[in-house]
């Protein structure tokens, strides 16, 4: 029998306080109907698996960055926005709190759970680097600056704050402790050098993400 992986999210838990993490045992909680759409789908994979013997596994990540990642994501559109020019959004009070993980590591956390995780278990993955969403722009904003700078003015001077979007979770945290006790993973990749890398790809390939989102408009 051929097994099945769920690529879930950490926003089928909800939202967070200013403490805590998200276990494989936090109830669900999603927020927005796009998690909602997720956490059903996990359901009806736990379904699968407890009433027709399904070999699958669960995984629920935290954001996820790095190369060749679609320019409406917050990290890609900042420094798009960022070389062209252009505004640089940012929901609310820019205090929403995400965990960052490297795709590279994401995508060696999958491949174990696929390989080696226990059926019908559920994996969760994070990289330990929680940041609110304005701290991140500040530094893609310095990264920038270093590698690409302005020739008047400051990458800085481009945020600008706009309206919340509906259904806005204020935190997220993962507790990757379970998938590093049985399947021996942890992210390699820190999130400066992930970042350090991710900036000078999109500097390098301007030409890629410029066609993407393009053919997006």
């Amino acid at each position: 029998m051929r097994r099945y992986l769920q690529v879930s999210t950490d926003e089928v838990y909800g939202t967070l306080g200013s403490s805590g993490k998200f276990t494989e045992s936090t109830p669900l909680a999603p927020n927005s109907p796009y998690a909602a759409s997720k956490a059903a789908a996990d359901l009806l994979v736990r379904a699968a698996v407890h009433t027709h013997g399904l070999d699958a596994v669960i995984t629920r990540c935290s954001n996820n960055y790095g190369p060749l990642q679609f320019p409406e994501k917050l990290i890609p559109l900042m420094i798009h926005n960022a070389l062209a020019g252009k505004a640089l959004p940012v929901y609310g009070d820019g205090r929403n709190v995400r965990d960052w993980l490297y795709v590279g590591d994401h995508c060696e956390a999958v491949r174990l759970v696929l390989e080696r995780g226990r059926a019908g278990e559920t994996y969760n993955i994070g990289g330990n680097s929680e940041k609110t969403n304005i701290e991140l722009v500040n530094l893609l904003c310095s990264l920038l600056e270093k590698n690409s700078p302005r020739k008047s003015g400051r990458y800085s001077d481009l945020i600008s704050f706009v309206k919340d979007r509906p259904g806005h979770d204020r935190r997220y945290a993962i507790d990757a402790g379970k998938i590093a006790r049985e399947l021996g993973w942890k992210a390699e990749e820190s999130f400066e050098s992930g970042l350090m890398k991710t900036v000078r790809w999109y500097i390098d390939n301007r030409a890629w993400i410029d066609d993407v989102a393009r053919r997006a408009a």
